[in-house]
């Protein structure tokens, strides 16, 4: 092998890139590894805690997820956990962070949604608590403040856990952790900051990797984790052209610190976007952050204007993909949400609009404490089928078998990153024939978890 071979090469340096640079270095008996960011410093863009809610999902207080898909989660985010309390204390606290949260119930309505669920999940969330006005009040006495008194209120809530995570730290902690590693065992560790990827060629087994600065980089196994430009390069390799992208931007409100812990509210189960919540902010101390909202935005990368032509290329407009946000709009109350969230976005209008969405959090804050977060929110890659007409939720991955993997990871990437990773790890071992010791994994990361099954695992071959 020349220099510039490695056995796996990584494009894309977010939380889910670095993730799996830590899982090989940790993991494997490869003999090279590297990681290509284009920015000078890893999970800058969408891992970064601007652009997201800086939360660890476990699928307890968010009612979207089905019973099902909070076990998955509630594993993934375990793997975080475990992780980060394995570091020093200093670096830990760097990384993760403790805060109460919980779900609120308005109405009659969600007040029953909310009794019927923890009924049904707290076998699998044992700290999931059911708490009713006078418990709220305790530990959140702001969502009880300015109430109507006979306006039904009640929540699900976990009070002692690490509930927030600051993905940039965790992806400094996964770099460095993966060069100590590796570093140990003799195993070569790249890692180019400031470095961007033109093509990626298939050439005589390999995978060409061109890029401006550092000539181009040979891999025998290419995963591609680059947000919405993991599909434009797919789509430059002939890959997933039945998918299109369509970014969704989410932008964020601060008040006064109104709020001791995460307070999420219950899911409209018409619209596939997150429901507003609040939290404290691991970047800002002493405010609380309201949102997101969920706006369509032609840009791969939220304060990037040059990524609107990228976003052209990889929305692909034709009579599918216009299908497909056909029968989206026909639902009234995604209708309905898409022109109020345009309107979160028009100056002097947004906060007054924005305030009652969360009202229903807290009810006394007024209009002169809620100010727009400018420069806070990411973009998130939606995919569309343009076969099926239909959106993509969740983690999308296309893998065609020749040994390069495209990633795309909407909500929850953050807190899926290792087991997502781990999904990587093995479809590189399938292919590669490399050693995986699972024993260490299992020890490290899944401690309290189950193993990721025979049955979970993507199969080679699959192309989504």
């Amino acid at each position: 092998m020349s220099e510039a071979t490695y056995d796996v090469l990584i494009i894309g340096g977010g939380v889910s890139g670095t993730a799996l640079l830590y899982e090989l270095a940790r993991y494997t008996d490869l003999k090279s590894i590297g990681l290509v960011e284009k920015y000078d410093h890893v999970a800058i863009v969408n891992s970064h805690g601007r652009n997201n809610s800086q939360t660890i999902h476990y699928g307890d207080i968010e009612t979207n997820y089905t019973l099902d898909k909070a076990r998955v989660t509630k594993r993934t985010a375990g793997m975080v956990v475990n992780f980060a309390t394995k570091l020093s204390a200093e670096e830990r606290d760097r990384v993760v962070f403790r805060y109460p949260k919980m779900v609120l119930g308005v109405g009659d309505k969600e007040c029953e949604f909310l009794r019927t669920r923890h009924e049904r999940f707290k076998e699998l969330f044992p700290n999931l608590k059911l708490l009713e006005r006078a418990e709220i009040a305790g530990l959140e006495p702001n969502l009880v403040e300015g109430r109507r008194k006979e306006e039904p209120i009640v929540a699900l809530g976990a009070l002692d856990e690490y509930s927030a995570v600051n993905y940039t730290t965790l992806s400094e902690a996964f770099v460095d952790q993966a060069q100590k590693s590796a570093a140990a065992k003799h195993m070569r560790c790249d890692v180019f900051l400031s470095t961007a990827v033109e093509r990626i060629v298939e050439e005589d087994n390999c995978f060409k990797v061109r890029t401006p600065n550092r000539g181009t980089l040979t891999a025998r196994y290419v995963v591609v984790s680059a947000g919405g430009h993991s599909l434009l390069f797919a789509h430059q390799m002939g890959y997933g052209l039945d998918k299109s992208c369509l970014p969704m931007a989410g932008s964020f409100y601060f008040t006064p610190k109104v709020l001791n812990g995460k307070v999420y509210t219950v899911q409209n189960e018409n619209l596939p976007f997150a429901a507003v919540h609040g939290d404290p902010d691991v970047l800002v101390g002493d405010k609380t952050r309201f949102g997101p909202t969920a706006l369509m935005l032609p840009l791969l990368e939220r304060y990037n204007g040059k990524t609107f032509f990228d976003f052209l290329k990889v929305l692909r407009l034709d009579q599918n993909v216009v299908k497909a946000l056909w029968e989206l709009l026909k639902v009234r109350d995604i209708r309905h949400y898409i022109f109020k969230n345009f309107l979160y976005e028009v100056p002097i209008l947004r906060e007054r609009l924005f305030l009652k969405d969360i009202q229903k959090i807290v009810p006394s804050l007024t209009a002169k404490e809620v100010s727009f977060a400018k420069g806070f929110g990411g973009v998130r890659p939606q995919l569309i089928d343009k076969t099926r007409h239909k959106l993509v939720m969740g983690e999308a991955k296309i893998n065609p078998g020749t040994g390069i993997v495209f990633n795309m990871t909407p909500s929850p990437g953050g807190t899926s990153c290792l087991g997502n990773a781990e999904k990587d790890m093995y479809l590189a071992r399938d292919f590669l024939g490399f050693a995986i010791d699972t024993e260490a994994f299992e020890r490290d990361l899944l401690s309290g978890e189950m193993p990721l099954t025979e049955l979970e695992r993507p199969e080679a071959s699959s192309l989504m």
